[in-house]
């Protein structure tokens, strides 16, 4: 397992501080987190944890992302979502882990062992809010997807993929009237061909087809350049206000 350099000092110099369920968190209440979490690094391609597992633990990425997916009784599997920083792993009262979590990226997550972290989450209510905030949250994000396998466009589908990596991304800072933006998209064309419901050669067509409308600039395999964010938010298909999860 490598140690990455992306590890925080301190919880204020975590970059997922203000969205991740330590959000609401006061200052003693931070220290208690303290002395029952500890960080955990995997490189890109290492299992997280195996569907059925039993997890010692519960966690929030840090930074990079991982995939969820599950796999059939015929060997079949299907990739059913995204860790995204500040995403949180796990579930207090469930031991045993859904599906298995693998990283795509070089990963950082902060984790909470599992015991003491659901004897807080009783006794602390700003933990069992905002783990509700993000709870409801991800059933958004789910509803939104139905919407965007359903019905949406391939060309739609990915650039609303983009976006809503972009947004997630702590090192882009979104607001109107901004410059060009630069990120590495984690997800080889072939995982995001799974993820959307699409064949790789679609994938690679619909992706041409944004660079060669100006929509983005590509730089090598994976670096994307999105020249102006709204421009890219318009091929998304949904209404005026983004309409994707944040």
């Amino acid at each position: 397992m490598t140690e990455l350099a992306a590890i925080p000092d301190t919880c204020s110099d975590c970059p997922i501080r203000h969205r991740a369920v330590c959000a609401k968190c006061e200052s003693d209440e931070l220290e208690h987190l303290e002395t029952i979490k500890y960080y955990k690094s995997f490189e890109a391609g290492q299992t997280v944890v195996w569907s059925g597992d039993e997890m010692a633990f519960v966690a929030s990425v840090v930074t990079g992302i991982a995939t969820l997916s599950q796999t059939m009784e015929d060997g079949r599997t299907q990739m059913v979502g995204l860790l995204l920083p500040s995403d949180f792993l796990g579930r207090p009262g469930r031991p045993l882990a859904s599906y298995d979590v693998t990283a795509t990226t070089d990963l950082v997550m902060c984790c909470f062992r599992r015991k003491p972290f659901e004897e807080m989450m009783v006794a602390t209510p700003h933990i069992g809010q905002r783990l509700l905030e993000m709870t409801l949250d991800e059933l958004d994000a789910a509803r939104e997807w139905m919407l965007l396998l359903g019905r949406k466009t391939a060309r739609e589908k990915i650039a609303s993929l983009l976006s809503i990596i972009m947004r997630r991304d702590a090192s882009l800072m979104l607001s109107d009237g901004q410059g060009p933006l630069t990120f590495d998209l984690p997800l080889t064309r072939e995982a995001m061909a799974d993820y959307l419901g699409l064949t790789l050669e679609t994938v690679s067509r619909q992706i041409s087809a944004l660079r060669r409308d100006g929509v983005i600039v590509l730089e090598g395999k994976r670096r994307i350049i999105v020249p102006d964010f709204d421009r890219l938010l318009e091929e998304t298909g949904d209404d005026a206000d983004g309409g994707v999860p944040v």
